[in-house]
């Protein structure tokens, strides 16, 4: 059976109007018994004013002398009253127009006290429902009667009536008020809500682009300001999604581009071997073709494997005080040679002792790709490797006499497997400038690129002291 669904906007609805039934209902019940208590009190009070008054007159004269007076004031408010003894005898009126009265023991203790007795409701010893009086006679210091003053409640219950049907009267007006402005305030949550369904369906269908009015008044404005905060963060994941996928296929494209050209050679080389096509004198060669491919596509293999590592901060730097003239000299070392196919001389310009704070194997791996970079794109020339320092920087640079590089080229570079002008050969940067930049960020420093085609490329990295060091 499916579940009965009630629409918010109801729920409101009856929500405020319960709410204000309830409040309306033991309002109008504590309304109610207040001022009826409160016309009974003002009855009884009234009655007791003028027992005091009959009292005064009967200590002046004899009984049924001096109280007829009161009788026409009396009746004309509708009040009887009578004057008996301590034995329950009526003294006045004589003719008995007052039925006997019968008091309760307990309500002739309250007399006997000297105390006033007031009831307010009686409906069992009068021919109507009345609020009476009785005041004690006391004569030299003893009790020997009293007063009783009665009035019939009719006209205070007409008033109540009247009281309750004109509260009624009121409750209806407030209820159609209440009812309307709760037509209103319902209808202005449940727009509200209805806006952040509308936009909460169209981020399930992936559409980030949706923005909620915020405001500062309630809840509801800060729930969209949260609700357009996590629209924008999530318009942000995707565009990030959307760059990863585009650079991932770019990745394989470019990783299928360059890893298809040397195993082609070596596929090529060895169908060459295998089938004696390939002279004697020409085998050697074919061999070092062969090594020299592997070697390129482990080199390749390793420097993704660097640079997704460097990108996920899956690497940890060992950082120590370095000789930088040490630094410069194992580069100069390690590349000399490759420089000379190329006849190019790899010059180091450094001052003894120049510290370098860093690790040392990231440093090697950072100058060792860009001096490559250099010799690959420097014929009959020179490389000079520099370090010197600043105040606040060990500055490291790379300057080389080679083709140079465009001024729209620069900030390309860094891409991986970004190649170069055709005008420069087949040159091409690889993965290696890029893994630089990362490495160079990673020691919390910078790397800069001043070029002029045809008169050379100079790399400077910038690498914090370690007094400067920011953890």
């Amino acid at each position: 059976m499916k579940n009965l669904r009630i629409k918010y906007f109801y729920q409101l609805i009856a929500s405020h109007l319960s709410i204000l039934l309830i409040a309306f209902l033991i309002l109008s019940l504590l309304f109610v018994r207040y001022v009826e208590d409160f016309a009974y009190q003002d009855k009884a009070e009234e009655l007791e004013s003028y027992g005091q008054q009959i009292l005064q007159a009967l200590e002046q004269s004899r009984p049924g002398t001096g109280i007829q007076s009161f009788v026409p004031i009396l009746r004309s408010q509708n009040i009887d009253f009578i004057v008996f003894d301590q034995q329950s005898r009526i003294l006045y009126p004589v003719s008995g127009a007052f039925p006997t009265v019968e008091l309760t023991q307990q309500e002739w203790g309250v007399i006997e006290q000297g105390e006033t007795l007031v009831v307010k409701r009686d409906v069992d010893r009068f021919e109507s429902t009345v609020t009476f009086v009785a005041l004690p006679y006391v004569d030299n210091g003893g009790l020997v009667g009293g007063v009783l003053l009665a009035s019939p409640i009719s006209g205070t219950s007409e008033m109540i009536s009247e009281l309750n049907k004109s509260l009624l009267t009121t409750i209806l007006i407030a209820l159609a008020i209440a009812l309307l402005l709760s037509l209103l305030l319902s209808k202005m949550h449940v727009s509200r809500l209805q806006r952040m369904q509308k936009a909460t369906a169209m981020i399930s269908e992936g559409h980030y682009d949706v923005n909620l009015p915020e405001s500062n008044f309630d809840e509801f404005g800060d729930l969209a300001e949260d609700f357009n905060q996590m629209a924008q963060k999530l318009r942000q994941s995707s565009e990030e999604i959307e760059r990863l996928e585009n650079r991932r296929r770019q990745f394989m494209a470019d990783v299928s581009h360059e890893m298809r050209t040397p195993l082609t050679t070596i596929a090529g080389v060895i169908e060459g071997l295998r089938n004696n096509m390939i002279e004697e004198d020409q085998r050697e060669k074919g061999i070092r073709l062969v090594s020299d491919e592997t070697k390129r596509l482990m080199r390749l293999v390793n420097e993704n494997l660097d640079y997704e590592k460097i990108r996920s901060n899956q690497v940890e730097l060992e950082k120590e005080e370095i000789e930088a003239e040490e630094l410069l000299e194992i580069i100069q070392e390690q590349l000399e040679l490759q420089a000379a196919e190329k006849h190019n001389r790899i010059i180091v310009e450094t001052e003894p002792g120049q510290v370098i704070y860093g690790d040392m194997d990231r440093l090697i791996q950072i100058l060792t790709n860009i001096v490559r970079n250099s010799i690959q794109f420097t014929e009959n020339g020179q490389i000079v490797l520099r370090a010197y320092s600043t105040q606040e920087f060990m500055v490291m640079e790379v300057e080389d006499t080679g083709v140079g590089i465009d001024v729209a080229e620069i900030d390309l570079i860094w891409r991986r497997f970004y190649k170069s002008d055709l005008s420069r050969g087949s040159g091409q940067f690889g993965l290696g400038l890029s893994i630089v930049k990362q490495l160079v960020t990673l020691h919390n420093g910078e790397i800069q690129v001043e070029s002029e085609k045809g008169k050379g490329t100079k790399f400077s990295i910038q690498l914090p002291h370690k007094s400067h060091e920011t953890t």
